[in-house]
């Protein structure tokens, strides 16, 4: 048999002078000059051969989130801007998610972003408070929130001074090797106002269980419209999911569209009106032997603090939106309404917190199951926002409180959030120093819009713990109206009378911060 000789030099002579082929590259410096292309031309490089095509994996052998916030008035301009910013380096996005201002043209900017993705990438288009990210023109990390509800609440049906309004957009994208990404959507049925809950969680399970080895998903980014109650959903996700599978997210945004990847198409559930997406984040079966496990971790920054004892409810009046109340301390006898509760609230808080947001906080022991699985009593912590108070009732919003559950009082405090957002750096900081092969690449953000510069009375609170221990990774934020997190109780200084682990998963006054790491594959 005749071997093929090796070409061992590929250069031509051509008038005297020699000229290199760009196969005399060897593959480090190949290797150097593709991870400097931008997303775009590095796939079509990935496409040239077997060889550049090797290189390119072993570019992208490492986990990227890349995010940008672009400012700019021109609509075509702002979604270039972003497009080209977190396409500016070699990445093959597995999920993304765009967040805009409330009075930009949202149809608009949703086709001038599908355009310029793939429609096999999981996409969600949401409207929220404020973003946390980078400027896309000066790099600057910034903290915005949108002047829109207060400020303009009188306008009626006319359109705002645009001088007065800050209009934006922010594109965020990940590539995460070894995780699968897809979106699931509860529905509603506009023939029933009962929120299918069970199928929304089965759909989560199904998914992970066709992707991965488990049932369990490593973690779920879930967005909720404005206006649903997400607490009944949360109760039922706690009780399908181990501890282990993280739950971030936004529980009071405004869902604009969301795309499914499967197979490449978005189907017609998928496009339905939906109280909430979940993003859904699997491991996957499949996954090379090269390639590392990715892990997601959760800290949670409380901004409220507890006053005062404990009260008993007594007499309960629930509508679907508000409560109406009466009360007794837990040590004594006396029924209080809600004028009577409110001035003792007052005198224990005193003056120390100016302009105070009350909320209570509610032990609920509630049954849970799925189907005909097995019922568990879950116990849970759950805020209400305090309304005000006659010489009858306590008011306050939302249902679901019973006759004889235990609450107490929390007020927004400026002082225990800073204290809070210290103890997540220090969390950050040992994270840091406890990682030895594994390391964070990203990073995201949900912030209660109560919070901020005019909150802490000082800029860039919220995003210090990241800005100081991680500086040189992407993280990108959005403020909410409600935060969703599984969370740690001992910072809201709670105890259960029955002595029961209570979980608690949606927040107020808090900054949640959803911590992204790799650990690469052992070495053969």
């Amino acid at each position: 048999m005749v071997k093929r000789k090796e070409k061992t030099h590929s250069s031509k002579v051509s008038g005297g002078n020699i000229i290199t082929e760009i196969s005399d590259l060897g593959e480090d410096l190949l290797q150097k000059i593709l991870s400097r292309l931008p997303a775009v031309s590095f796939a079509s490089a990935a496409c040239v051969s077997r060889s550049w095509s090797s290189v390119c994996n072993r570019i992208l052998s490492f986990p990227k989130l890349s995010s940008a916030i672009s400012f700019n008035r021109c609509l075509k301009d702002a979604v270039d801007e972003v497009v080209n910013k977190v396409f500016s380096e070699p990445i093959r996005p597995h999920f993304a998610l765009a967040s805009f201002a409330p009075y930009l043209h949202f149809v608009a900017a949703q086709e001038l972003i599908k355009k310029k993705l793939s429609p096999t990438i999981p996409l969600i288009f949401t409207v929220s408070e404020g973003v946390i990210g980078r400027n896309v023109l000066t790099d600057e990390l910034i903290e915005v929130q949108w002047r829109t509800h207060e400020e303009f609440e009188n306008l009626g049906d006319e359109s705002p001074n645009e001088e007065l309004v800050n209009i934006g957009l922010q594109l965020t994208v990940g590539f995460l090797p070894g995780i699968k990404a897809d979106i699931i959507s509860l529905p509603v049925n506009h023939m029933s106002p009962r929120l299918h809950i069970d199928d929304f969680v089965m759909d989560i399970r199904h998914y992970s269980s066709a992707v991965s080895d488990s049932s369990s998903p490593a973690g779920i980014i879930l967005f909720v419209d404005r206006g649903e109650n997400i607490k009944p959903v949360l109760q039922v996700m706690e009780y399908a999911f181990p501890t282990d599978t993280v739950i971030v997210g936004n529980s009071e945004c405004h869902i604009l569209h969301k795309c499914s990847s499967r197979n490449g198409t978005t189907s017609t559930r998928q496009c339905s009106y939906s109280a909430a997406v979940a993003l859904v984040f699997a491991k996957d079966k499949n996954k090379p032997v090269d390639v590392g496990e990715i892990q997601f971790d959760v800290i949670l920054s409380s901004g409220i603090s507890p006053i005062g004892t404990p009260y008993k409810a007594v007499a309960v009046k629930c509508n679907e939106t508000s409560t109406m109340l009466t009360a007794k301390r837990l040590t004594h006898h006396e029924h209080l309404d809600g004028q009577a509760i409110l001035n003792q609230i007052y005198d224990e808080l005193g003056d120390r917190i100016l302009d105070p947001v009350f909320y209570i906080g509610v032990t609920k022991k509630r049954r849970c199951s799925i189907g005909t699985e097995k019922v568990r009593w879950l116990h849970f912590l759950e805020f209400h926002e305090v309304r005000g108070g006659d010489e009858e009732y306590l008011f306050v919003d939302s249902d679901d409180i019973k006759t004889r559950e235990p609450f107490r009082f929390y007020v927004s405090d400026p002082n225990a959030a800073l204290s809070s957002c210290n103890k997540v750096s220090d969390a950050l900081r040992h994270l840091k120093q406890d990682c030895n092969k594994r390391k964070v690449f990203g990073g995201i953000i949900f912030t209660c819009c109560g919070r901020g510069d005019s909150f802490f009375g000082q800029p860039v609170i919220d995003s210090s713990p990241f800005l100081e221990n991680f500086p040189g990774v992407t993280f990108a934020g959005t403020y909410c109206a409600g935060e969703i997190a599984r969370g740690k109780l001992s910072m809201y200084d709670h105890k259960d009378e029955e002595g029961a682990s209570v979980r608690s998963c949606q927040h107020v006054y808090s900054a949640v911060y959803l911590v992204m790491s790799y650990t690469p594959a052992p070495q053969c």
